[in-house]
């Protein structure tokens, strides 16, 4: 078998096989049907610093080869999930990490601290894709200005590994990741959801309860694979891809695009064992082409 390990700053990955925040609960709801111990890392749904009720019903609609969302991070907050949550994962011999959502640089960096303070989580993921309710509720992640303030708000007070995810509903994505780089991210991950729509021709309405929400699933594939691309290229901090990748075949694009490591999202929704079957498929692939190290393959494109 071939060598997996990648490291994402100071954060050592068993494989680079991760999951996705949002679509993976907290983990252990998955016991039953996947082998924790075996993924490289997990994303922890996203966390606020305050509870959240989420959006109005419905939140969730299928599209072709992909589904819309704006479920809203719904949460009990940062409190909640270090006093009853981490119980239950901070034994898990993978890595942990929380995805952490605000709606100012303040907002973000308190819940960072309470999260710091906990002895098995290795790092957070910041989504920056949140409205700033200081700035009229434009996405932190579409203005390198407001981005790269929530990174140093963060970073200020985090110590630890410090991931930044990136929205994709920009002009150059390649700006955001080095600005985020330039304040202290550790990686970026990219891409987050894309805006789209959904409409109900009967009813002449939106199949969301707040008009728009965000796109993933294979349909937004080739749109990440080519960020992923342009800003590994672009940045000297690891990239982790995500956006539609539903089996070996996709990391391993992703892989040679330049990513270090990957996230599986909806493809969790379709085949709750689809992390498993992705780590044994790039290990087969490897040994096939006499790759003895997945460094080998990473960033080839």
């Amino acid at each position: 078998m071939a060598q997996l390990q990648v490291n994402i700053g100071n954060l050592q990955l068993q494989n680079p096989v991760m999951t996705a925040s949002g679509t993976f609960g907290y983990g252990f709801e998955f016991a039953d049907l996947v082998d924790l111990d075996r993924l490289g890392g997990i994303i922890v749904k996203g966390t606020t610093l305050n509870p959240r009720e989420g959006n109005d019903y419905p939140r969730m609609a299928e599209t072709a080869q992909g589904m819309l969302n704006c479920v809203g991070l719904q949460n009990k907050g940062v409190d909640y999930f270090c006093t009853y949550i981490y119980n239950a994962v901070k034994n898990l011999k993978t890595n942990v990490l929380v995805n952490v959502s605000g709606s100012s640089p303040e907002d973000y960096a308190e819940c960072a601290a309470r999260i710091a303070e906990l002895d098995n989580i290795p790092g957070i993921e910041l989504n920056i894709s949140c409205p700033n309710v200081k700035d009229g509720g434009m996405s932190f992640g579409t203005s390198c200005t407001a981005a790269a303030s929530v990174v140093k708000a963060v970073r200020q007070r985090y110590p630890k590994t410090l991931i930044v995810k990136l929205s994709p509903n920009v002009t150059d994505i390649t700006e955001i990741a080095r600005a985020v780089e330039a304040e202290g991210a550790d990686s970026v991950s990219l891409i987050n959801t894309l805006m789209g729509m959904s409409i109900d021709i009967e009813r002449r309405c939106s199949r969301l309860s707040i008009g728009t929400g965000g796109l993933s699933g294979p349909c937004i594939k080739p749109v990440a694979l080519r960020m992923v691309w342009q800003v590994a290229k672009a940045v000297k901090i690891p990239v982790i891809g995500l956006g539609g990748i539903s089996n070996a075949t996709d990391a391993l694009e992703f892989l040679m695009a330049g990513a270090t490591a990957i996230q599986i999202g909806t493809a969790n929704f379709l085949d709750p064992a689809v992390t498993m079957k992705v780590i044994d498929g790039i290990n087969t692939w490897l040994d096939a082409h006499g790759v003895k190290d997945i460094h080998d393959i990473i960033g080839t494109i």
